[in-house]
């Protein structure tokens, strides 16, 4: 074989070579090629879920770390003013109670005159300068003692008295379990600590188990006050609704509240499916102003408020990413801005009624022109939020029309608030009963303080109707009760 031939033929087999190495190469390339991209998404996504917050996304202002509250503006200026209240503020002082009201009154007279030093005489003046100062008395619980006796009679035969009716089923009064209840269900204490309050400052000795039973029968009482508040905000015009999670025994449940300007109602069930708490809602009637969650699609589109609180939060996220993304999210964050400052104007009496709708006519027409844009962009993690926007857009603009619609789900939010701190607080509940307390005690005092009730007031009421098996009195007033 001719040797040319021969180098010929070596050359061509490392070429080959070369070529199948140059192949894997390529493959292997393209693999790690495949893979930077994949994790560069992994890289933004966890770079966009570190960076979210309140302000930004769905979560709980609870949720923000300390130091998290900030604007925004980093670039703004320190204020140049001095804590406190500023020069030239007239300042809150307290004020003094009605003279029907003082318990006890001190006169002071002065014993002479400052000119001629004579002797003054104790006459009172009707301008008398007024000081007041407020005291506790030292508390001392009053027990009362029921002694049943047994007489024997000239006949032999002994009658024992009766206490059926008279002698309390509970060795605690209606006041005190009232109070009970709102140490853990009003104001969260744990019972532990309730037990270490009622002893240290009341003077009373109780078990944990007492406490549990206290909820029991109190949680009973007031169950016809709930129904009673159920029944209202079934029949109300406006209701916001939200919910979080709970924890029953260390498993997930959802809790729910339904609100309105007089009620407020809350309730734990199994989970948050559209089939679970469609029942809470009754027959939907009303406008239902609440978040764009899937599970409200029972509720008719037409008579539903979707909350401009989420959607600012949606397109600050929207705003935060890069490229295109940005740009949709600052035109509709500058949208946004419009459409609350026209509100608070409106709200403030600064336009009326014909002037904030003439004013929204072409906001609206832009808002959904922006993210019908944003829809053809086919952009990831921003069209198909802006679709979902734009199904609810029957929706959006309530407001707008019904003078008694908020464009905000705040009041609701609000609501859920304090059972968010109890949730992270006590964990939950650990039972049927606990939850059913909760949910009840719960509704009853945000609803009394809508109502301008005191909530002690009220729940002993209730304790003292179901003792003596008369009817609870109402969470409402006369007028709101007929309506």
């Amino acid at each position: 074989m001719d040797p040319r031939d021969q180098r010929i033929a070596e050359l061509e087999g490392i070429v080959a070579a070369q070529a199948a190495v140059i192949v894997e190469q390529r493959t292997r390339i393209a693999e790690l090629e495949r893979k930077v991209d994949e994790l560069t998404r992994l890289v933004v996504k966890l770079m966009e879920k570190a960076g979210q917050s309140s302000r930004n996304s769905h979560l709980p202002p609870s949720s923000d770390g300390p130091g998290a509250r900030s604007t925004g503006n980093e670039s703004a200026k320190p204020s140049q003013r001095n804590r406190g209240g500023q020069h030239g503020h007239a300042g809150h002082k307290r004020g003094l109670i009605p003279v029907d009201q003082v318990g006890r009154v001190v006169d002071l007279f002065p014993k002479e005159c400052e000119n001629c030093w004579e002797p003054l005489p104790k006459r009172p003046d009707p301008n008398a300068t007024r000081y007041q100062t407020t005291e506790i008395p030292q508390i001392h619980p009053e027990t009362t003692e029921y002694r049943a006796h047994s007489v024997r009679c000239a006949c032999g035969y002994t009658t024992h008295a009766k206490v059926d009716g008279v002698v309390p089923v509970s060795p605690f009064g209606p006041r005190l379990m009232s109070l009970i209840s709102m140490f853990t269900g009003v104001y969260h204490m744990s019972r532990r600590q309730t037990v270490a309050v009622l002893r240290d400052v009341l003077g009373i000795d109780i078990s944990l188990g007492a406490i549990s039973t206290v909820e029991a029968r109190v949680s009973d009482a007031i169950k016809p006050a709930v129904e009673e508040a159920w029944s209202t905000v079934e029949n109300a015009a406006v209701k916001h609704t939200d919910a979080t999670s709970w924890l029953q025994g260390g498993k997930l449940r959802s809790l729910w509240t339904i609100a309105t300007k007089w009620v407020t109602v809350f309730k734990i069930v199994l989970d948050g499916s559209a089939n679970t708490i469609k029942p809470l809602f009754g027959g939907c009637t009303g406008i239902l102003v609440s978040d764009r969650a899937t599970v409200f699609s029972f509720w008719p589109m037409k008579r539903r408020q979707v909350c401009w609180a989420h959607l600012l939060r949606k397109f600050i996220a929207f705003s935060e990413r890069a490229g295109p993304i940005q740009q949709f999210g600052r035109e509709l964050l500058d949208y946004t801005e419009l459409i609350f400052r026209y509100w608070h104007d409106y709200r403030a009496g600064k336009v009326d009624r014909s002037t904030f709708r003439a004013w929204m006519a072409p906001v609206r027409v832009q808002v959904e022109a922006c993210l019908k844009r944003a829809v053809a962009a086919d952009l990831e993690n921003l069209s198909g939020s802006c679709a979902d926007m734009l199904a609810h857009q029957e929706a959006l603009w309530t407001f707008v029309e019904r003078t008694d619609v908020e464009p905000t789900n705040n009041h609701a939010e609000r609501e859920l608030r304090a059972f968010v701190l109890w949730r992270k607080r006590c964990f939950g509940a650990q039972s049927d009963r606990g939850n059913e307390f909760a949910e009840r005690v719960m509704t009853v005092a945000h609803t009394a303080r809508k109502q301008n009730k005191n909530v002690l007031a009220f729940l002993t009421s209730c304790c003292e109707a179901r003792l003596a098996k008369t009817p609870v009195p109402s969470l409402f007033g006369a007028q709101l009760a007929a309506a």
